[in-house]
């Protein structure tokens, strides 16, 4: 059986516009020439794309009466990211369907790391049977739990049986930022590539090309590539996220305290203002213990 996400796949375009967060060309596409058994697929990258989009609340309204575990999972997502409590539910999905579908592996996975249970969704993820979706989540949290050198090793082994990929060249970038040095400019090509595609160019892949730019130094071309992606979006977390790191490297302060303040109204959770918040929590406790001495 061919795979549907190869280079002669029916999918890939999709995949790959997915992968790129190009999740409006996502939407767009046309699906009613893809063979049957890749209707469902195509469906679920469509239905994640509409989460991605802040479309949570149509989603599980449209999915409250399915029975198929994919389509199940797709709604727990987007009851969670409505704050909803669904991580019991994901996890008694994923003990009865994550053994044979990918779908759930996925979505189950991405619920537990996101409620704070990376282990648990590792376990979940490790089931997969040469799925580089899977691979690039399992990338992506071991990342976020700073193992690098974990990540490494999973990028590496995907990169063994899928060769060129897509997916393994963006995990291998993900890797190469934390990595840094030399490695900032291979990131750099991969995201570039992607942002500058009509068919994979988005906000998420634009701060992927500036993220790196920030990296090598290059502050305008990191500019002028958040400028584009804040064009397409106004309200993308991300992308003001970055421009608030921006212009606190160019010295702009005013612009990075109103940023600030656009972000916590479009995101208040957004990862950034809470690590933020963290870091001048501890600065302060580390500045507490110390008190100054003056002589006269």
């Amino acid at each position: 059986m061919s795979d549907p996400y190869s280079p002669e796949g029916e999918l890939i375009n999709i995949h790959s516009a997915f992968h790129a967060g190009a999740y409006q060309q996502v939407l767009d596409f046309d699906t009613s020439p893809f063979s049957a058994p890749n209707q469902l697929p195509a469906r679920v990258l469509q239905l994640r794309s509409q989460i991605a989009l802040g479309q949570s609340k149509e989603v599980a309204s449209a999915l409250a009466s399915e029975k198929t575990p994919d389509l199940v999972a797709v709604r727990l997502l987007a009851e969670y990211e409505q704050g909803k409590d669904v991580v019991e539910q994901a996890k008694k999905l994923a003990e009865q369907h994550a053994q044979e579908n990918l779908t759930v592996q996925l979505v189950a996975g991405i619920i537990l790391d996101r409620a704070g249970e990376p282990e648990a969704a590792l376990e979940v993820l490790s089931k997969h049977q040469g799925s580089l979706d899977a691979v690039a989540l399992i990338v992506q949290i071991h990342l976020e739990q700073n193992r690098t050198d974990l990540a490494i090793k999973e990028a590496q082994r995907a990169r063994k049986w899928a060769q060129d990929s897509l997916l393994v060249n963006i995990a291998e970038s993900w890797v190469g930022v934390r990595e840094g040095g030399e490695k900032y400019q291979a990131a750099f090509y991969v995201f570039e590539e992607l942002a500058q595609t009509n068919a994979s160019q988005s906000p998420h892949s634009l701060v992927a090309q500036a993220v790196s730019e920030l990296h090598l130094g290059r502050l305008p071309e990191a500019e002028a590539a958040l400028q584009q992606a804040i064009a397409i979006d106004a309200n993308s977390a991300d992308t003001i996220a970055n421009l608030i790191v921006l212009n606190t490297l160019l010295g702009k302060n005013d612009e990075a305290t109103q940023l600030k303040q656009q972000l916590g109204s479009v995101d208040k959770n957004h990862r950034a203002l809470s690590d933020w918040k963290e870091k001048k929590l501890e600065f302060d406790q580390a500045r507490a213990k110390y008190t100054p001495k003056f002589e006269a």
